[in-house]
Formats: structure tokens, C-alpha cells, sequence
């Protein structure tokens, strides 16, 4: 019953999400409302078209047309203001904003796909994701490798994800402070982002951040991300490659670090390598190079490899960089860093649904009321966790 239960609260999307999507999609093809047209992906089109007529759709106002039509033409015409606006937008919580920036997304999405069309089928962007403990020194090499990438001509966004407090929620987003030189620089733009309690630091609106950075010309976005661990495979989720940075003299790295990350990374970096640290540097780069060679690679074409770098002095800084245009050019050349794009977007359709539906499962009438109580009970041991799972899925499965 609990399996069943569960197989049914996953077909469950909540109505905010699926009645912005019909609105924009119906805007978008120049439809009707609830237009025949607006494909069924698979699924029975009477079903799906059935079942969206018994929800309301209210309409944008005036205000929000003009609103949405501001920050659309603003962030295609590169104004930092409106992409800082319309990240603020996605990642709301309001159903009334969030309404509005789905929208905002298919618009941008569609804006999108014809770019890449003009670019040949190519991405109008390298997504870089990188991770690595604290004191690795992730925000001191990203401002030496951003200020460099900004003098060649490029347009660098970095989205730097500081944790948030369990305690009080608060994050200090010190991301701005770190970077001074970067900050100033009007061909980079940062954007820190707490957590919000996110695992692996990496929040549901990152992705979307992602796209809105690409449509406002930034042809490079990094994203950092807080920690290392298991959890890190979400960042891996939504970039093109992979960096894991890594400082000398930390201990005994190869069992400090779990060997999941490791085979996630298409590029490892030790950074720090200057001065009393670049012998321990050298030790660590040869520990590494040995242990990717008995490790499962992602790729069929790009065999990961150790570098060593120094953001103090900048040596080796500009050889990651070839080596991430080597990177970049294999993968494309071979047709996976498209596929794994196009994964990466199944992946993140499923995450998304998986967290709307457990939001819509504790808010359910049938279950709302019982969780305190339940709960209290699995903390005073007299349920187990099992069973008041068991229970609250039970109610809800009855009610459905």
C-alpha cells in the first residue's frame, strides 16, 4: 500500500507549475487557453487536457505584463539590473511570482533554442561546476581565473552558493567580499545564492540561473558550490564539466575525499601550490594521478587529469584553461557534451517534480493535520518512523 502510496504522490504536479507552463505554452504557439494543439508528450491528450480544464488559469495584469516584458527585453539586451531581477523572480517562493517566472522561462527558453540554432546546434555557453572543502581556496582562484577570462573578451557569471544557517536561516553571502576585483569588473557578474538548508549547497533554481545568465550574454558561468560529498552530484547535473579543487597538506586526501566526487570530476586541481606548499602539491598530484587510473571514467573520450595551480602567483592558471577548452572541444566534437545536456534536463524535471510533490503531499488535507502528531510520536518512540510513514502515506492514498 506504502509503494503504491508513493507511485501515486510521484504523478502528482502541483497546479502552479502546470497552469503557468499551459498559459506561457499557449502564448508561446499562439494558441487558445487550452489549445488541442499543446503536445501530449507521450501521455493521452484527452487525459491531459481533462484534467487541466477543472483548474483556473488567472490571467497576468497589466502590471505583470509590463513587469515580465521589462526584465524579458533588459536581460537580452545584457542590463545587469533585469538579470538580477529576473533571478530574484525564479527564485521566489510567492506562487504568484513563481506564476509569473515560469513564464519568464518559456520565453527565455524559447529565445534559446533559436540562438543555438544560429550557433550551428553549439551551446551559447560553457557551464563549469566547481567544488572542493573550505579552505581550498575556490573564491581566490575564481577571481584570478575570472579577471583573466574578462581580459581575453569574455563575459563571465559566477554563481557562488554560500550556506545557510539551520539555526536562525541566515547565510553571510560573502562572496561579493571575497571577489572585490571581480565584483567591479562590468564583464562578470556575481551572483551568491544561500542555500536554504539545499543539500549539496546547490538550490532547485540554480539551473534556471544558469539559463537566464546564458540569455544575457555571459558565455562562461561557474558555479561554486559548498562542501564535498555524495551531494555534489546535483552540480554535476547542470554543467558541462566538473572541477574539483583540492589543497596540499590537508591530510590524507585520497581517503579524505569520497571516491564518488572523485569519479565526478573531470578535472582535478590542487591549488596553493606556491612557496613551502609546492612540494606537498607535487606529493598530492602524483597520489592522484595514480588513483584516477583505477577509477570508472564518465567519458568515453576525455580521460580526467591532476594539475596544480597557484592563485597567488598565478602559475598554471592558464593552462587549466586549455585544458578546459580541450575539454570542451573533445566533448562537443564527440556529440556527449550535448547528450549529457540533454540528461541533465530529464534529471532535473524529475527533481523538481519529486520536490512539488512531496510540497503537495504535507500540505494535503488528508495528511496536514495528522504530521504533528505522528511526529510527535516518532519522538517519543512510540511509532516508528516506518510506520507513521506508512500511516500518513496510507491517508493520502485513501483520499486520492
Amino acid at each position: 500500500m506504502a509503494r503504491l502510496a508513493f507511485c501515486q504522490l510521484r504523478t502528482l504536479i502541483s497546479s502552479s507549475q502546470r497552469n503557468a507552463w499551459l498559459l506561457a505554452s499557449s502564448q508561446r504557439l499562439g494558441t487558445e487557453k487550452y489549445p488541442s494543439q499543446i503536445p501530449s508528450f507521450g501521455c493521452r491528450r484527452t487525459l491531459c487536457i481533462s484534467a487541466v480544464q477543472q483548474q483556473e488559469v488567472e490571467p497576468l495584469t497589466g502590471k505583470e505584463q509590463r513587469l515580465l516584458s521589462n526584465i524579458y527585453g533588459g536581460l537580452l539586451n545584457g542590463q545587469r539590473a533585469c538579470l538580477a531581477e529576473a533571478i530574484t523572480l525564479v527564485e521566489s517562493a510567492h506562487p504568484r511570482k513563481r506564476q509569473i517566472a515560469l513564464i519568464l522561462l518559456q520565453k527565455v527558453l524559447s529565445h534559446h533554442r533559436e540562438q543555438e540554432q544560429l550557433n550551428n546546434g553549439k551551446p551559447l555557453a560553457f557551464r563549469v561546476g566547481l567544488s572542493g572543502p573550505p579552505g581550498a581556496g575556490k573564491s581566490t582562484f575564481i577571481e584570478y581565473f575570472g579577471k583573466m577570462l574578462t581580459e581575453q573578451g569574455h563575459k563571465v557569471a559566477v554563481l557562488a552558493v554560500d550556506p545557510s544557517s539551520s539555526t536562525s536561516g541566515g547565510s553571510l553571502l560573502g562572496d561579493k567580499t571575497r571577489m572585490t576585483e571581480l565584483s567591479r569588473d562590468m564583464n562578470a557578474y556575481i551572483r551568491p545564492s544561500p542555500t536554504r538548508g539545499t543539500l549539496g549547497g546547490v538550490t532547485r533554481t540554480t539551473n534556471e540561473a544558469i539559463l537566464l545568465c546564458e540569455s544575457g550574454g555571459y558565455n562562461i558561468v561557474l558555479v561554486e558550490t559548498v562542501g564535498v560529498g555524495q551531494s555534489e552530484y546535483a552540480v554535476a547535473d547542470m554543467v558541462d564539466m566538473f572541477v574539483l579543487l583540492l589543497p596540499p597538506a590537508g591530510g590524507d586526501e585520497l581517503q579524505g575525499i569520497k571516491r564518488g566526487i572523485i569519479e565526478m570530476a573531470d578535472l582535478v586541481t590542487i591549488t596553493k601550490a606556491d612557496g613551502d606548499l609546492l612540494i606537498p602539491a607535487r606529493k598530492i598530484q602524483a597520489e592522484y594521478v595514480s588513483a584516477l587510473k583505477l577509477l570508472r571514467k564518465r567519458s568515453k573520450t576525455w580521460r580526467p587529469q591532476v594539475i596544480r595551480i597557484s592563485a597567488k602567483t598565478g602559475e598554471g592558471i592558464p593552462e587549466l584553461w586549455k585544458k578546459m577548452a580541450e575539454f570542451q572541444n573533445t566533448m562537443l566534437a564527440s556529440g556527449e557534451l550535448l547528450a549529457r545536456r540533454r540528461s541533465q534536463q530529464k534529471v532535473w524535471m524529475w527533481n523538481l517534480i519529486q520536490e512539488n510533490v512531496l510540497l503537495h503531499f504535507r500540505n494535503h488535507p488528508a495528511v496536514k493535520d495528522q504530521i504533528p502528531l505522528l511526529e510527535q510520536q516518532v519522538l517519543a518512540g512510540v511509532l516508528s518512523p516506518g510506520h507513521a510513514a506508512d500511516v500518513l502515506l496510507k491517508a493520502f492514498s485513501e483520499s486520492s
